[in-house]
């Protein structure tokens, strides 16, 4: 992966540049081996860390680390990083968020044939069972879709997450409409 090598440079420039911070931190300013020792007060209270000097062996050491890291070939795609988007695991969310979206669509039917409001669309999209049918199957439809795009770009834990969270909310939802009260209206005496 591609992604890989660049986290790899970016990890040692932050190691050499750690290192380097570290170095002059300790002596106050850049030491080499043939650079005058500083002669302060700061510098000689901290005399016992002058062994964390930066010398040019260890720029040397350090340069020679990066070449090696910028030559690294990038990862194999194999296992985990790379599978067939219509994989079963993936069939098997896509089914999940399927079912969980019917389950939406008949508890959304039932909420509003006990006389119930519905929150998140109008009354009458609901009622208009094609319409709303199309809605749902809309849902899933952009659910794949999102977890597609994910998978192009290789996000694959987003990829199977985008459908783990669409099947919760929705069978949260459905749960939320089968548990609610029925509207009874006011008796006329």
């Amino acid at each position: 992966m591609r992604g890989c090598v660049g986290l790899e440079r970016g990890l040692v420039l932050l190691l050499l540049s750690t290192a380097f911070v570290t170095s002059c931190w300790a002596t106050d300013e850049l030491s080499l081996p043939d650079a005058p020792v500083p002669t302060s007060a700061a510098a000689e209270a901290r005399k016992d860390h002058s062994d964390f000097r930066l010398t040019s062996g260890t720029l040397s050491q350090c340069a020679s680390l990066a070449q090696g890291v910028s030559q690294h070939s990038p990862m194999p795609r194999t296992g985990e990083y790379q599978h067939r988007f219509w994989d079963r695991k993936n069939l098997l969310l896509f089914s999940l968020v399927g079912a969980s979206r019917a389950l939406d669509y008949s508890s959304t039917l039932n909420m509003r044939r006990r006389g119930l409001q519905e929150v998140f669309l109008t009354n009458e999209i609901v009622d208009n069972h094609p319409a709303f049918a199309a809605i749902e199957a809309g849902a899933t439809a952009i659910s794949i879709g999102t977890s597609y795009l994910f998978h192009r770009s290789h996000h694959h834990r987003l990829e199977r997450w985008t459908s783990v969270v669409h099947a919760s909310l929705a069978t949260s939802g459905a749960i939320r409409n089968y548990s609610l009260k029925t509207a009874h209206p006011p008796s006329r005496p």
